[in-house]
């Protein structure tokens, strides 16, 4: 399905949550986590494709539901109480904030910060199109910044 560009301001939705006081049963139960992570999937109306979680010792769990519009992620830290979670949707039927209503429900953190980032905002993608200058990519490498063209 090809997306209708001037429908939308973005390409997709990312969803950055930091729990903290977490309920500590639910920080480290795999299948609850497991549950929650699909049903919240579901709320927000995504389509699940594949679904991989890992439980660590002595503690934590990991894992990622695949969706057609593109993933949810969860990392948890129950010796500290937190989880770090990603709901990123792509298009424009996924609602990413019924996932994150899910999983808030489900953790029960006493704490929770999110931020929202547009992913492809439409406006950058069309001036980077009609750009004629070299993409230019910046990064950190061993506490130097280096630049490469490509």
């Amino acid at each position: 399905m090809k997306l209708k560009v001037e429908s939308i301001d973005s390409l997709g939705r990312h969803i950055l949550v930091e729990a903290w006081g977490c309920r500590d049963d639910a920080l480290d139960d795999l299948p609850g986590i497991r549950q929650a992570m699909v049903e919240a999937a579901e709320a927000a109306g995504a389509t699940v494709l594949d679904v991989s979680f890992r439980k660590f010792a002595p503690q934590g769990v990991s894992g990622v539901v695949i969706i057609s519009e593109s993933h949810l992620t969860i990392h948890t830290w129950p010796e500290h109480g937190y989880a770090a979670i990603d709901l990123f949707t792509c298009g424009e039927r996924a609602r990413p904030w019924k996932a994150f209503e899910v999983l808030s429900d489900f953790l029960g953190a006493d704490q929770i910060t999110t931020m929202e980032i547009r992913r492809g905002e439409i406006g950058e993608l069309r001036r980077a199109k009609k750009s004629e200058t070299d993409f230019v990519y910046l990064h950190e490498y061993g506490g130097s910044k280096q630049e490469s063209g490509f």
